[in-house]
């Protein structure tokens, strides 16, 4: 498992909104190539996407905790989504924190859990060790992203 903390310079709500919807996500993640959504509607617990990767992996994944933090700050916000390829499970939860000294800007928390099966257990102590420096790259590109639309950039 690894877990970190983003500061980044816009609201949780506006961060929230951007990083909870697997739409936007093939403008931030590096190895994405695209998004096949497999679940209408607006982002929500168990709405379910398959990513296509630039390498030809293809995890399927699905939001299974979805709280979006209180306009005002008050109270922090979560996301967790669970992908699963092959014999490989990978979990990601972000949490949003209003920055007390500032609070147009959130506090992002990055957890990332890999576990593999069976024969799966290898390849998944190696992703362990390479998933979170990745995740954590594209997650300050997403950050660009959504600074640039706090600042009107966008």
């Amino acid at each position: 498992m690894s877990d970190t903390t983003l500061r980044i310079a816009a609201a949780p709500r506006a961060t929230f909104d951007y990083l909870a919807d697997p739409r936007n996500r093939p403008e931030w993640q590096s190895s994405l190539r695209s998004v096949e959504l497999l679940t209408d509607g607006p982002p929500r617990v168990g709405t379910r996407w398959i990513d296509r990767t630039t390498i030809g992996a293809a995890p399927r994944l699905e939001i299974v905790e979805m709280t979006p933090p209180a306009a005002d700050g008050a109270t922090a916000g979560a996301w967790t989504e669970v992908g699963r390829w092959r014999g490989l499970t990978a979990r990601l939860t972000l949490t949003f924190d209003a920055v007390a000294a500032d609070p147009g800007a959130t506090d992002l928390g990055i957890v990332v859990a890999i576990s593999g099966a069976g024969l799966w257990r290898g390849p998944a102590a190696v992703t362990r060790q390479l998933a979170p420096p990745a995740i954590r790259a594209d997650l300050r590109r997403a950050a660009r992203i959504v600074e640039a639309g706090a600042r009107g950039d966008r």
